[in-house]
């Protein structure tokens, strides 16, 4: 009924017919004076019926008298040649007009009534569905905050404003409430009308303190909605007038109603939303209370999912970070810099790591997998197979070896968890390598993962063509291993899909601009690291990305010693002079008398229990690596003599010198090695045994 007239064209409708029943009276004087006849009574009724149609109430009855009177007046008064009769007549057709006037405004007015009453309704669930569609899109605390305030401005309130406690925002389970007293609480989100929310006397991410007497503190401790005029006349509310900067900012810009509501979910208390008019004229009524007590409860649901949303991605990626190694160790093998980036979005912490695992020999293992899916049984996941890379790893099985038993144990891992697997996927990827600084050998291989970058010293990028195993987890088929030979100074790539998957164009268009961006001069392995993650993720990372980057040396004939021992025990002193000589040659003189007796304890092993062909290695990286390799794959194991014993202590007495000992089979038989500093020294307890 847009139609209508407004205020002031219903005062213009009024004034016209109450000329017309002035015009009509005196035309009805006029007829009944000079020719005794009533013919324009019917004109005068239909005005209180044209102002029931369009008039409210009031000005209804007013047009209804004013045509009665006026009819009373012509017929009673002025005109006395009409028969009582047709005066009569007359006048009740006014009154019947007059009565219909009535009736059919209380009947257009009941039914404009309905009609709104149904609108406001309407317009309520159409608000009501819009919350429950827009507020939540997201599993951001901050972001689904600002989607309530934006939902109900301009729709419900002029100026909107969420404050959540600081917990809620870690993801920490906050006070379960009700909350009584002052509150500290943080600015997470607003909205207005106007541009720019100048209404706002906080940014978002700044924190604020209410007193008790507060509304918001009020609605907190009485944990329901709470609605209060923000202008009594000319004077502002007391609680409001305490607080001088908002009550300038409500005065300026005309606050005068406002409903605050607790963000209560799962009986706990999030935070508070305020709802606040200034540009609408109608102040909050009781349905307007209701309706913000629905949505703020919808949007606390949605809050509350974010909140534990970020808790699990919180401990996740804590959990994550745990399980990777934070130092990594330093070596002479190779330099090595990592990194590693939780997905975005929804996505979750997944199961990506790396791992830098040195190894007898001076040779270092260096490890990347993903565990496939997200979430914390990802992250255990790639907790269990990182321990188990790294036992395997401490008795030196080859990389195709290894990871056919870090198959098994992803199998024996299904069996056991199957049921509780999320999703019913249970299986990972891995790229294990084993570099050898004295050859320049690295030997690899991989399950189901991708493909290895190398940058040579020429500034060419290759990918290192290796067999395709499958993933881990699948069971049945074999792991094949290839070597190459690294010049010195060669830089070998590893990474999870997230690095290439995050391409927009592709994972091939990924793989030719990580050759691109790994050619790029760099002076670190941590700059070019920097340059690779900002080439290909530019729009941030979709999935968890785990790279690693490692800079190859190689450890010449200066930092090497090679002898031939021949199966003779009067050989042992030969072996002793020989070590002695070289670690005099290396500057190491202090450390003799400790080597002396760890390779005495060794060749002396090799000859009584293995036999030949047995060699000699002393190896100088950042420490002292002694080995002796022999023709058997038996391997020896530490044991404690009992007192009249006239052997078995010999490994005992490396194990007390030494760092650490061990021994990894080889295509001829075993070698035995043993790390120690160079200025370690026998202690004097030990001298006793």
């Amino acid at each position: 009924m847009g139609w209508l007239p407004g205020r002031g064209g219903r005062g213009g409708v009024l004034t016209l017919l109450l000329v017309c029943i002035v015009l009509f009276g005196g035309i009805q004087v006029y007829d009944a004076a000079v020719g005794g006849r009533v013919r324009w009574a019917g004109f005068t009724a239909l005005a209180p019926v044209v102002a029931g149609a369009l008039l409210p109430f009031g000005p209804t009855v007013a047009v209804g008298v004013t045509a009665l009177v006026a009819d009373l007046l012509v017929y009673g008064l002025f005109v006395g040649n009409v028969p009582l009769s047709s005066r009569l007549w007359a006048v009740a057709v006014v009154a019947f007009g007059a009565a219909l006037g009535v009736v059919v405004c209380r009947v257009r007015l009941d039914r404009e009534a309905r009609v709104s009453r149904l609108t406001i309704a309407r317009d309520r669930l159409s608000l009501l569905g819009e919350a429950s569609q827009q507020v939540g899109s997201t599993l951001d605390v901050t972001r689904t905050a600002q989607e309530l305030a934006e939902v109900a401005v301009p729709q419900f309130a002029d100026f909107v404003v969420v404050d959540l406690f600081d917990p809620v925002l870690r993801g920490e389970e906050p006070d379960p409430g009700p909350i009584r007293g002052a509150v500290r609480m943080r600015r997470v989100a607003h909205q207005s009308v106007l541009e720019g929310v100048p209404e706002a006397v906080l940014e978002p991410g700044e924190p604020t303190h209410y007193p008790e007497q507060y509304i918001l503190a009020r609605c907190l401790a009485e944990g329901r909605a709470v609605r209060e005029p923000m202008r009594i006349g000319d004077q502002q509310p007391e609680w409001l007038e305490k607080d001088d900067i908002r009550a300038e900012q409500a005065r300026k810009f005309g606050f005068h109603s406002s409903i605050a509501v607790p963000l209560r979910a799962r009986g706990t208390t999030l935070g508070v939303a305020v709802f606040i008019r200034h540009r609408r004229p109608e102040p909050f009524d009781d349905d307007d209370l209701l309706l913000a007590a629905e949505i703020g409860a919808r949007a606390a649901v949605c809050v509350d999912n974010a909140r534990r949303y970020t808790h699990e991605h919180r401990t996740a990626l804590t959990l994550q970070r745990s399980m990777l190694p934070r130092r990594l160790p330093r070596l002479a093998a190779a330099e090595v810099a990592t990194r590693y980036l939780p997905a975005g979005g929804q996505a979750g912490v997944g199961g990506d790591w790396y791992d830098v695992i040195q190894l007898s020999g001076a040779r270092v293992a260096l490890v990347v997998g993903d565990v496939v899916g997200h979430g914390l049984y990802a992250t255990a996941t790639m907790g269990r197979l990182r321990s188990a890379v790294r036992t395997l790893a401490d008795i030196d099985l080859p990389p195709d070896e290894l990871l056919t038993h870090l198959d098994d144990v992803m199998i024996r891992l299904r069996t056991e968890t199957e049921q509780d697997s999320p999703g019913g996927e249970f299986s990972a990827t891995c790229l294990y390598a084993v570099y050898d600084p004295v050859s320049r050998l690295c030997t690899l291989s991989r399950a189901g993962h991708p493909l290895p970058a190398l940058l040579l010293p020429d500034g060419r990028v290759d990918h290192i063509e290796l067999p395709a195993g499958p993933p881990l987890g699948i069971g049945g088929l074999p792991f094949e291993s290839a070597e190459l030979l690294l010049p010195e100074n060669s830089v070998l790539a590893m990474f999870t899909n997230g690095l290439l998957e995050s391409r927009r164009d592709g994972t091939t268009a990924g793989i030719d601009e990580l050759r691109q961006a790994l050619s790029e001069p760099f002076t670190t392995l941590d700059e070019a690291c920097d340059t690779l993650l900002r080439t290909l993720l530019e729009e941030g990372p979709k999935d968890d990305v785990a790279l690693l980057l490692a800079r190859t040396h190689a450890l010449d004939e200066a930092h090497v010693a090679t002898w031939d021992v021949a199966p003779d025990p009067e050989s042992v002193a030969t072996a002793r002079e020989l070590a002695a000589e070289q670690l005099a040659e290396w500057g190491l003189a202090d450390a003799a008398f400790t080597t002396e007796l760890v390779v005495s304890e060794l060749v002396t092993n090799a000859i009584r229990h293995a036999g030949g062909p047995i060699q000699l290695r002393v190896i100088r990286e950042h420490g002292l690596i002694c080995e002796v390799s022999d023709g058997s794959s038996t391997s020896p194991h530490l044991r404690r003599a009992r007192v009249y014993d006239e052997s078995g202590r010999g490994l005992f007495i490396v194990a007390q010198l030494t760092e650490r000992w061990g021994t990894r089979q080889t295509s001829s038989g075993k070698t035995i090695w043993a790390e120690f500093s160079p200025d370690a020294t026998l202690p004097v307890d030990t001298l006793s045994v």
